[in-house]
């Protein structure tokens, strides 16, 4: 279980769907590590803002903004909202932990004979994974700038984001790089 997560969405009077007499207060939050998708119920008096990062881990002392995590949901459960601000949320938690992503492109492997995990990146063909290991094998890579300099990537926080997504959108996804079930 993630220690921190981040804001989705902040439903003030729950989902429209739940039949409750007394509406609780929801926030959709996504793990920034499993990015897991999870309903929580915030703190009283909490103030949340799409994008913040909250702890949601064990220490209950540390719990400043969420009360409890209530369930985890399914990609087809979030709002229109949570799946509109998805693509910078996870933009956002590349960009926080550039260290594991960089180390993606510094030690990915082959799938198969045929394939290999770069080649998964959205918007990365076989010249520029041929490309990447080339230079990767005469020096690896110290930051995510330096992939862009050295291989004239744009942007590879984006492409990572956007693999995120196609693995969270597609619960049959044969492949999976940074999302597990």
């Amino acid at each position: 279980m993630d220690d921190y997560a981040y804001v989705l969405d902040y439903l003030k009077q729950g989902r429209a769907s739940d039949h409750n007499f007394h509406k609780t207060p929801l926030v959709i939050i996504i793990g920034e590590n499993e990015f897991k998708f999870l309903e929580a119920i915030p703190r009283d008096n909490a103030i949340l803002t799409i994008g913040d990062r909250v702890y949601i881990g064990k220490d209950q002392a540390k719990r400043d903004k969420i009360s409890t995590v209530k369930r985890r949901i399914g990609f087809e459960e979030l709002t229109a909202s949570a799946s509109s601000e998805l693509p910078y949320t996870l933009e956002n938690i590349v960009k926080t932990h550039k260290e594991k992503y960089l180390r993606f492109f510094n030690e990915a492997q082959p799938i198969s004979p045929r394939m290999h995990s770069l080649e998964l990146l959205p918007g990365l063909g076989n010249k520029t994974m041929w490309a990447i290991i080339d230079e990767r094998q005469k020096k690896p890579f110290d930051s995510l700038e330096n992939l862009s300099e050295r291989v004239k990537i744009h942007n590879p926080e984006k492409m990572i984001a956007a693999r995120i997504a196609q693995e969270l959108e597609n619960k049959n996804e044969k492949y999976r790089l940074f999302v597990r079930l």
